[in-house]
């Protein structure tokens, strides 16, 4: 009988259903697990990642995404309020809600200035990126959900405020797949790191877990810090080789028998950061740039970590986040003169040479550039315990500022407006939603049926809302 046992072949659930009597069970197992994004689990995990086709052709093929976290103020960027100059030390004539108290109307400290053929008006702040305006779309009437950073953060970078869900680069991602299977699709670089809880905000939610963001920390120079573990010091490149196919040989055995998706992004990880041993060390190394290139960008974290993305994404990569204000935001509540000018000084200079840098090579017209935060601030000044002014702006997401340039972008342009004073959007509002929308569109996605089936629904990234903002489309 032991005997009998040990020679009867081992069948899975699936298969014991297809060959028994009530077979017929299998097909209402296949819809449960195509909910759980199982069945796709019988592809290779680098099939997740193969370069696809979108809904039609799109203008841009690539996207870089720098993130002001904490709350950059549109009074002061991007949206110039005269009226603030006129109110100032006054209250101002319109009903605010906001979080903490504020006083008076807070005229911006910086000056702005007409750039370019559009003419469009920039702050001091941010002079060097306003030399290419003629080449960004100005969204001036952007509106969130609530004044609160986590919430406001997963909004605008999964597109939902209250539950994690897949973050924009990660269904970029799932559409698009990626061009060089020697590195990550998805990066996320912010230095000096996050909480554990924000890696939500490059997370792929209910997405396979091969479309999460990989993240990397670039305070570091030298590749071998910059990324962790680069180089095996006790294994040569062939013995790591045959480790990872016996690995996943294992792997593919069991999930098998199993049907569980998070193997496919184990072993897709595993075979990354293999191959990441040989070209990562290449692509990462800024050293290899000519002189004149790195002082273009400045020799610093945040000139590093964008001239980084841009030798990520000539390599093939879809989506490169950069992060702005981890450790010292841009939620400037007191004292934003002094702070808000040492944030920009972090990366106008970037900004400017990544734009010019596109444009050299020859990548602008199909790169998609997209810069903003979380929400914007008042344009009341924030009051202390005591009453008085902190010479700071609170959080306001009624009315702020994001820009868009690049692949598809109708650049020299202005989208919408907020009122008088810069606190609420009036004309031409833009939600997230829409935003996401429109960047989808510029990849070639329609934004209703870039789905994914999860708990017996069909998901996307703007949920049931969004519209293509078409004036900035070119």
């Amino acid at each position: 009988m032991n005997d009998e046992l040990r020679e009867t072949p081992r069948f899975s659930r699936r298969t014991l259903l297809q060959r028994s009597a009530l077979g017929l069970g299998a097909l209402g197992l296949g819809g449960v697990l195509s909910d759980d994004g199982a069945l796709a689990a019988e592809a290779s995990p680098a099939g997740f990642l193969a370069s696809k086709s979108p809904h039609f052709p799109g203008k841009a093929k690539r996207v870089v995404h720098f993130f002001l976290n904490g709350g950059p103020s549109q009074v002061d960027t991007f949206d110039p309020k005269p009226a603030l100059t006129k109110y100032a030390g006054q209250p101002i004539p319109i009903n605010l809600t906001t979080e903490r108290k504020t006083g008076a109307a807070f005229p911006s400290p910086f000056k702005f200035k007409r750039y370019g053929e559009s003419g469009i008006e920039v702050s001091e702040l941010f002079a060097r990126t306003a030399e290419h305006i003629d080449d960004i779309a100005v969204i001036r009437s952007m509106v969130a959900q609530v004044p609160n950073h986590e919430p406001s953060l997963m909004l605008m970078n999964c597109g939902d405020s209250v539950l994690p869900r897949p973050s924009v680069g990660a269904w970029v991602l799932y559409g698009l797949g990626t061009e060089n299977q020697n590195l990550p699709g998805f990066l996320a670089m912010c230095p000096n790191g996050f909480p554990i809880k924000d890696a939500e905000n490059w997370g792929s939610g209910f997405l396979p877990g091969v479309y999460q963001g990989t993240f990397v920390d670039p305070k570091h120079r030298e590749v071998d810090k910059l990324i962790e573990n680069i180089r095996s010091p006790h294994a040569s490149h062939q013995a790591q080789r045959r480790q990872l196919d016996l690995l996943k040989a294992l792997d593919a055995e069991h999930r098998r028998e199993r049907h569980d998706p998070r193997l496919d992004a184990r072993i897709q990880s595993y075979e990354t950061a293999f191959r990441m041993q040989m070209e990562a060390a290449d692509a990462f190394d800024v050293n290899r740039e000519p002189q004149a290139v790195r002082e273009m960008y400045g020799d610093t974290v945040h000139g590093r970590q964008t001239l980084i993305a841009r030798r990520l994404l000539e390599r093939g990569v879809r989506y490169v986040q950069l992060w702005h204000g981890a450790g010292q935001p841009w939620d400037d509540h007191a004292n934003i003169e002094a702070n808000h000018r040492s944030h920009a000084a972090d990366i106008d200079q970037p900004i400017a040479a990544l734009i010019a840098d596109l444009k050299r090579r020859g990548m602008f017209e199909d790169t998609l550039v997209v810069w903003g935060g979380e929400f914007g601030r008042t344009p009341t000044v924030e009051l202390n315990a005591g009453g008085q002014a902190a010479l700071g702006r609170d959080h306001n997401h009624y009315g702020f500022s994001v820009w868009m340039a690049g692949g598809g972008v109708k650049g020299g342009t202005i989208h919408g407006a907020t009122d008088e004073f810069g606190f609420k959007a009036v004309e031409d509002p833009v939600s997230v939603h829409d935003l996401h929308a429109t960047i989808l569109h510029l990849l070639g996605f329609d934004h209703e049926r870039l789905t994914y089936r999860y708990a017996g629904r069909d998901f996307r990234l703007t949920d049931v809302h969004g519209n293509v903002v078409r004036s900035v489309v070119a």
